[in-house]
């Protein structure tokens, strides 16, 4: 019985040494999820790494938000309401709205809140939900193509209303890409997008072809599609 015992435990360090360098240790719940889970996982943490990058950077380009929201607030305190888990899905400063419902505040000329908050909740939001509201997969977890396909759509409107929607005074409601002093553009916003218009875009097909289901892909107008619902 000792043995039998040992074998498991043997197995799992012979696994642990034989990992090469560079790789991601072994880990026993993997043994749960599928190969199509762990490329969900990898996009899931992709999407949410690239989305905290985006908000340090419109917090820089934007600094008057931050000074927005409640007294005390800090771009550590921002990151931690819209990234740490469990998710926080309530704001009273948004009227309790998430995800694709939070996007119009970001370009109402009466809101007098933190609008790269707004927006981030509004794109996280989506994101969390076109994943089914999961940071992991398994076996029996579903994901709808639909959804990040639509996501990845709304993420170009979104990217659209940004360039070219103003406020009464003519200014765009967030600054995002731009020109340095020398003239020179600066796309960094621009390249950010694309990466999570393209991770979502890649998983639905993804997940398409596993499922054999069908991707309704709609014709639309940047300038006058509403978002989809998520």
């Amino acid at each position: 019985m000792k043995r039998l015992w040992l074998l498991p435990v043997l197995c799992l360090g012979l696994m642990g040494c034989a990992q090469s360098p560079g790789e991601r240790p072994f880990l026993l719940k993997n043994l749960a999820k599928s190969d199509i889970d762990l490329v969900a996982d990898a996009h899931v943490e992709e999407v949410t790494r690239l989305a905290h990058e985006l908000t340090i950077k419109l917090y820089q380009r934007n600094p008057r938000e931050l000074r927005k929201g409640p007294p005390g607030m800090t771009l550590e305190r921002r990151l931690a309401l819209l990234f740490d888990r469990p998710r926080f899905i309530t704001h009273s400063e948004l009227d309790y709205r998430y995800g694709v419902d939070a996007i119009p505040l970001v370009f109402d000329p009466d809101f007098d809140g933190d609008r790269v908050f707004a927006l981030m909740v509004g794109i996280g939001g989506m994101l969390h939900a076109s994943y089914n509201y999961r940071h992991e997969f398994y076996l029996l977890n579903e994901i709808d193509q639909q959804k990040l396909y639509d996501s990845a759509r709304n993420l170009e409107i979104i990217v659209w209303r940004l360039s070219n929607r103003k406020n009464p005074q003519g200014e765009l409601f967030l600054l995002t890409n731009g020109w340095d002093e020398q003239g020179v553009a600066n796309l960094s916003f621009e390249r950010l997008f694309g990466k999570l218009i393209a991770h979502q875009d890649m998983m639905a097909r993804i997940v398409s072809d596993k499922t054999n289901r069908t991707i309704n892909k709609t014709v639309f107008s940047l300038a006058t599609t509403a978002l989809f619902p998520i």
